[in-house]
């Protein structure tokens, strides 16, 4: 093993001559990275004790000197290939021009996401937050093997060599060498078990603006998603599904798909009836031909106005207690003013821009091959071993870009890699099948974030001071009967139900909190920012309707209640302070204001809006957030951005509703995105840290509605409370 320690000799020391009981040793290749070993996940990262080096693959440096990260995580457009390289390339000193990536195989030992478990995932903004230590970790081996290289060539002291910019040099000697010279007996030693971690001052790309390494090859079109996939023989299959959810195929007749030509086959699977084309157009015009008989006696056929009001009703009692402290009955009683509201929600659909689909096919040796922009890999590959009858190590998955995602790659049931494998089987696996969801389809298919229903009571004392709060929630559970019941679900409450609420960092001195499951038929999945895309909206509006009847300043008010939440304090100060918060605004424009924690991040927002003949114009948004280490400033301004284009059309427009079970919203002319038109002026302030970094691909949604609600109220006088913002139809307060 090789001694790291400083000699204590003032003479140079060579290093030991490389070992061959190195790891996976390879002409011109060195590969290190590390695994969690148990330890618990904290909120602001993990116990880096528990993180320790052991030999697998995050890092490869070749003989031409690239450095290729191996990224554990899909990368949807959150940049987070950017991110996690740069982790690993400032700890390694990397020439960031040399820094390559690509995505890591399905393999949960080695890729495990260490703030889920024994899990490789994406999701709850975690990409950066649990790969942190284990990056730096991995870079600071690779970086000591290199020096120990060098130095049992050059026969110097380690402690006299240094690591620049993909350079090894021992300046005394006027000696130095590329990482690719060293590469190929680097390999060899052993890793080293605690390497030394850099000091913030040492960092050269961690808090700076780099170059995405995704940019060039998204802009030239040579990155690879998954509906660019072609496989010798290859043909398309899209699925005929169930116009109600819950509805089963009671009978098909294929005769005209099978005359629409192209079409090859026609197989029944699980989720309804496929139709196989040579192409997508082929197979899509014989679903059009196909007759289907469905049955819809176990299906959800309720309009949306059906099922919330079912909601409001059962919102009438006080639910399964989440969060309770004091006597909010009692408080209320003796409250000078009290201030009741209700809040909806509508189902919203994910709407990424490229639909779900996947390529599999079957390898000489019986194994298969699937492409697809996979986003919980340890459930998809299990999931498609299961329906093969295979063991997993069977399925080889290979991860490729995806087109957008907001959650609804990562189903816990795997429902479109499922279907991949269904109609493989189905079809005989005589060919390479590349199953494609049309955008109606993407649209009607369901995994919604849930509708919901809020009924709040909230009171004040003479003062202004708050002292009773009682809210009840309705909507359906994301995690009841999935495979993460056990994990998520205590004493029937979803954590991701009531998240953003059930525990506010406001100083509520009475204050309960409970919630009502919803029991419809309507497949629901989280979206970008899961339960807080509507428990901030609530608190924050409700936050501001007390701010009001006490005859306070909102940002005041809210810093009142916020003692013991010193870093959202900390965002929603700069927020104001860079909007300008108190100055005067034109008749028919309002500055809004709203803050909240989600992922371990905080953010704050002030809205300017103009509104005019009952529209609703957001013209600057002012963010402030806190992520811990800022580890690429630019890719967070970025995602806050992006937060606000994506969340935009949902606080103005966007519902999916049902009709007698169907969904009437299949396309973008009905469920229209944010437009280059609408989109305000976004200015992001990111708040310096020395902690541990936190995620913000999610974060920055659950501000953005309130703040815009709260600004109307601003410019109106009128108090709408229900998403999406409808000034026409909306009774304002």
């Amino acid at each position: 093993m090789l001694n790291f320690r400083r000699p204590t000799s003032s003479r140079p020391q060579p290093a030991p001559r490389p070992s061959r009981r190195g790891f996976l040793a390879g002409a011109g290749a060195i590969v290190v990275a590390f695994r969690l070993d148990g330890g618990p996940a904290r909120a602001a990262g993990l116990d880096p004790a528990g993180i320790k080096p052991e030999p697998n693959a995050f890092v490869r440096i070749g003989a031409d000197d690239t450095v290729t990260v191996v990224i554990k995580h899909l990368d949807m457009g959150q940049g987070n290939t950017t991110g996690l390289a740069t982790i690993l390339a400032d700890e390694l000193g990397a020439d960031w021009s040399k820094v390559r990536t690509e995505f890591a195989p399905a393999d949960a030992r080695l890729y495990s996401n260490l703030l889920m478990g024994p899990i490789q995932g994406t999701g709850g903004s975690t990409a950066v937050a649990n790969s942190w230590m284990q990056l730096r970790k991995a870079g600071a081996a690779a970086r000591e093997m290199l020096v120990a290289a060098a130095a049992f060539q050059w026969r110097v002291p380690v402690a006299e060599i240094t690591v620049a910019d993909g350079i090894v040099r021992h300046t005394a000697s006027n000696r130095q060498a590329r990482f690719g010279d060293l590469a190929a007996s680097a390999a060899t030693l052993p890793v080293p078990a605690e390497p030394r971690l850099k000091d913030p001052s040492e960092w050269t790309l961690i808090g700076r603006k780099v170059p995405r390494l995704d940019s060039a090859a998204k802009t030239d079109g040579s990155a690879v998603y998954a509906l660019d996939i072609r496989r010798p023989g290859q043909v398309t299959a899209v699925i005929a599904r169930p116009p109600c959810f819950g509805g089963t195929v009671k009978g098909f007749d294929a005769a005209a798909a099978l005359k629409v030509p192209g079409v090859i086959d026609v197989v029944q699977v699980p989720s309804g009836v496929a139709v196989i084309g040579k192409d997508t157009w082929s197979a899509m015009q014989g679903r059009k031909a196909l007759t289907v008989e469905w049955d819809d006696s176990a299906a959800e056929t309720r309009s949306s106005e059906a099922i919330l009001a079912e909601y409001r009703q059962r919102a009438k009692a006080p639910g399964l207690t989440a969060s309770t402290r004091g006597d909010p009955e009692a408080a209320l009683k003796g409250a000078a003013t009290v201030i009741e509201a209700e809040f909806t929600f509508p189902y919203l659909a994910h709407a990424a821009m490229e639909p779900l689909n996947a390529t599999i096919e079957k390898a000489a040796d019986g194994s298969y091959d699937v492409h697809a922009g996979f986003q919980f890999q340890t459930v998809e590959q299990a999931t498609m071993a299961a329906i093969l009858g295979v063991t997993p190590d069977r399925v080889r998955l290979h991860t490729t870009w995806a087109g957008g995602s907001f959650g609804r790659r990562a189903t816990p049931t795997a429902d479109y890699a499922a279907e991949t494998a269904a109609v493989f089987k189905a079809s005989g696996e005589k060919a390479p099948v590349h199953l494609v969801w049309t955008r109606e389809d993407d649209m009607t298919g369901g995994y919604y974030r849930p509708s919901v229903f809020h009924k709040v009571r909230a009171g004040i004392d003479a003062r202004g001071a708050v002292v009773g709060w009682d809210h009840v929630m309705v909507g359906k559970s994301i995690m009841i009967g999935s495979p993460f019941e056990a994990m998520i679900v205590k004493d029937g409450i979803d954590a991701t139900t009531v998240e953003g609420a059930s525990d506010t960092p406001y100083a509520l001195p009475a204050y309960r909190f409970g919630v009502h499951n919803g029991r419809e038929g309507v497949p629901v999945l989280w979206w970008r920012s899961v339960g807080h895309s509507h428990t901030a909206h609530v608190m924050e509006v409700m936050i501001d309707d007390l701010a009001h009847a006490a005859g306070a300043d909102p940002v005041a008010y809210r810093l009142s209640l916020l003692g013991n939440a010193p870093r959202l304090a900390a965002v929603l100060r700069l927020a104001a302070d860079k909007a300008g918060w108190g100055s005067a605004q034109q008749k028919g424009s309002g500055l809004g204001v709203a803050v909240h924690e989600s992922f371990g991040s905080y953010v704050a927002m002030v809205a300017q809006v103009s509104v005019a003949e009952d529209r609703v114009k957001a013209e600057r948004i002012v963010a402030a957030v806190d992520v811990g280490v800022p580890v690429n400033p630019d890719v967070i301004r970025a995602q806050v951005e992006g937060a606000v284009g994506f969340a935009l059309s949902s606080v103005l427009r966007n519902r999916i509703t049902l009709k007698d079970g169907r969904v009437q919203e299949a396309n973008f002319d009905a469920y229209e995105p944010t437009r280059i038109r609408e989109m305000p002026k976004v200015e992001v302030h990111i708040v310096p840290s020395t902690v541990a970094p936190t995620g913000i691909g999610e974060p920055g949604v659950p501000v953005l509605a309130p703040a815009i609600a709260n600004a109307v109220f601003a410019a109106t006088g009128r108090r709408l409370r229900s998403l999406p913002l409808d000034l026409s139809g909306q009774k304002g307060a």
